[in-house]
């Protein structure tokens, strides 16, 4: 992912073209199912695909794809041809809307995270976002949040892994870092950027049982979490509700001169 400061940056993914960039799916209409093949490529401002990339994250590009009610989430690196067209295998277990992200940076450009919809064919799933919880259990882990969300500010939310009662400290490292969180908004699926401390053989990162992340959400309101970990060569995802906290009031500036005999 990005590692840029994106403090002051408006959410990502909203778009299939920035900066002169475009997100562009071969077929943007899928089949139901496992490992359903999918294509896209990006294309430059001058109309081609792009084949230069910058290694972010250990990987040139990042694919995120959820259902449009973020029941279903899947994080995939695609390989690219000769020829700048992308492809990977998506598992989709329901039709409906999905909303894929990717996350890239082009040689000599800044780095970008652009969206654009799909459409599976077959019964639609339409689940109700989940409670806000601190806990996520999966595969006999439990992942537990810690941390508060801000609107407007920057706000540290570590991840405590354990299993069966006793702290993970072994982390694999995972494209770069011991976690990866993706953050998305329910109502327009904005992608927020969120960025891990620290990195595997830093000398002051340890693999666990904690990884904390600095967020940036820009508005109050309901969030979507997704927590990407490694432990003994097995890639899984904890999920999370949370709600972001409306911006504290600024101080007046009458009252500044006030306070200064004004």
């Amino acid at each position: 992912m990005q590692t840029m400061d994106h403090t002051q940056m408006p959410p990502a993914g909203l778009e299939a073209t920035s900066e002169g960039y475009t997100f562009e799916p071969v077929d943007a209409i899928i089949e139901r199912g496992a490992d359903r093949p999918f294509q896209f490529r990006i294309t430059g401002p001058d109309g081609a695909a792009v084949t230069d990339y910058a290694t972010e994250h250990d990987k040139d590009l990042h694919l995120i794809v959820v259902r449009r009610d973020l029941g279903h989430y899947q994080h995939v690196h695609p390989t690219m041809a000769a020829d700048g067209t992308w492809s990977v295998p998506l598992d989709l277990p329901a039709g409906g809307s999905y909303r894929a992200f990717a996350d890239f940076a082009p040689i000599g450009a800044e780095g970008l995270t652009l969206g654009t919809d799909l459409r599976v064919r077959g019964p639609e799933a339409v689940e109700d976002l989940p409670a806000p919880a601190t806990i996520d259990e999966v595969d006999g882990y439990e992942v537990e949040l810690v941390g508060d969300v801000v609107a407007g500010a920057e706000s540290a939310l570590t991840l405590r892994v354990t299993r069966d009662g006793a702290p993970v400290i072994d982390l694999d490292p995972y494209l770069g870092a011991y976690g990866h969180l993706v953050a998305l908004r329910p109502d327009d699926l904005a992608y927020l950027h969120v960025h891990p401390e620290g990195e595997p053989g830093d000398g002051r990162t340890p693999a666990g049982p904690e990884v904390t992340f600095r967020a940036h959400v820009p508005a109050a309101g309901a969030h979507r979490l997704f927590f990407d970990f490694r432990h003994e060569g097995t890639v899984r995802t904890a999920a999370f509700t949370v709600d972001a906290a409306p911006a504290p009031p600024a101080a007046s500036t009458d009252a500044g001169h006030d306070a200064h005999g004004g």
